[in-house]
């Protein structure tokens, strides 16, 4: 039984339709690229906080801030969504400053 996600999609036929999917694919494969940048940024300031580096952690999450921003900006993710996983990698990266303050 085939699922929604798996159903078979119709081939177009209006040239404008194979325009419009000729484009998808590309869109798609420029979103999956900024949306593994992204992944990539994120993981590497919780590898940074796992290991203590708070120099480390606070360089990589500056540049991963730059990263988010921008894929919040092309709309690939919401700008709220954007902001909660900034606002969570600055605690964690804060709370690491604090830690090895004390």
């Amino acid at each position: 039984m085939a699922t929604a996600s798996k159903a078979k999609k119709k081939t177009v036929r209006i040239a404008s339709g194979l325009k419009r999917v000729r484009q998808d694919v590309k869109l798609n494969a420029a979103n999956t690229s900024l949306r593994s940048k992204f992944r990539t940024a994120v993981k590497g300031v919780l590898k940074a906080v796992a290991t203590g580096d708070k120099v480390k952690a606070g360089d990589t999450f500056k540049s991963a801030q730059a990263v988010i921003d921008s894929i919040a900006d092309k709309g690939i993710f919401h700008k709220n969504k954007a902001a909660r996983i900034k606002s969570r990698l600055s605690a964690k990266v804060k709370a690491l400053a604090v830690a090895a303050a004390a």
